[in-house]
């Protein structure tokens, strides 16, 4: 499948999502947006993928944020809708049912946090600048950011940098939580591939069930997505498989 602003990679399981626009330092359009939906849709029932990590091309950032050169001509109703279309591709990678890794190489500001965000695990690299800027531009975040930022770090220090749409170094995200790891920019994509292997090894079954009920983990039935989801998977075939592996002492073969 050809995508127009991103390039797709599959190999040992593992799929990596880059998006190219590194003339404008992959900055969000309408056209990544399209090719997002696309591409994760295509994730979805791509049996020869168990995990996806996203990133962006080029050395400086992540992305950006999005594209401002489409914002004038937006009225209320229009912006809206474009907030929207941002809401669904992301909450489409967030309840993807094989984890997503941000590879964050440089610049994640606004609509590119927000992408990191929506994703399942973030990795980050030491030159990696993290921040949500809207409010310089009489805006807020419009992708999620205001909800899911509260969530990682809490809401005071969401507050403060939404308030202040200050950027932090990708030290001081991982001291707060925002980001999982840091590494130097050389190791940061060898990195996510060495977690994503580490992951391909487990039950695909489980670990589509573990998104499920970690996504709910805010949510008033929480509790009960964890024992919907624990007594379905006895259903499953990876659950016999595991439990007859440990017993048998050997290593589980998951389809």
């Amino acid at each position: 499948m050809n995508y127009e602003s991103i390039k797709l990679t599959v190999d040992k399981r593992i799929a990596v999502v880059t998006i190219n626009r590194p003339e404008s330092l992959n900055a969000l359009n309408a056209q990544v947006f399209n090719d997002l939906d696309e591409v994760f849709s295509d994730l979805e029932t791509d049996k020869n993928v168990n995990c996806v990590i996203v990133t962006g091309s080029g050395e400086k950032a992540f992305v950006a944020g999005a594209d401002i050169k489409e914002f004038p001509s937006l009225n209320a109703e229009q912006a809206k809708q474009l907030s929207k279309r941002g809401h669904d591709v992301f909450n489409k990678i967030e309840n993807l049912s094989k984890p997503v890794i941000a590879a964050v190489n440089g610049f994640a500001l606004g609509g590119g946090l927000e992408l990191a965000l929506a994703c399942h695990i973030r990795y980050a690299s030491e030159n990696a600048k993290l921040g949500l800027p809207e409010v310089t531009l009489g805006l807020i975040p419009g992708y999620g950011g205001t909800q899911r930022l509260p969530q990682l770090i809490g809401k005071g220090l969401a507050n403060e940098m939404v308030f202040s749409a200050k950027m932090i170094s990708a030290e001081k995200a991982k001291s707060v939580g925002l980001v999982n790891e840091v590494f130097a920019a050389e190791e940061l994509l060898p990195k996510c591939e060495e977690l994503a292997m580490q992951i391909v090894k487990n039950s695909p079954q489980g670990i589509a069930m573990a998104i499920k009920a970690i996504n709910a983990s805010d949510s008033e039935n929480g509790m009960e997505s964890e024992i919907d989801s624990f007594g379905a998977l006895f259903a499953q075939e990876d659950v016999k498989e595991g439990v007859s592996a440990f017993l048998e002492k050997r290593k589980p073969s998951f389809n």
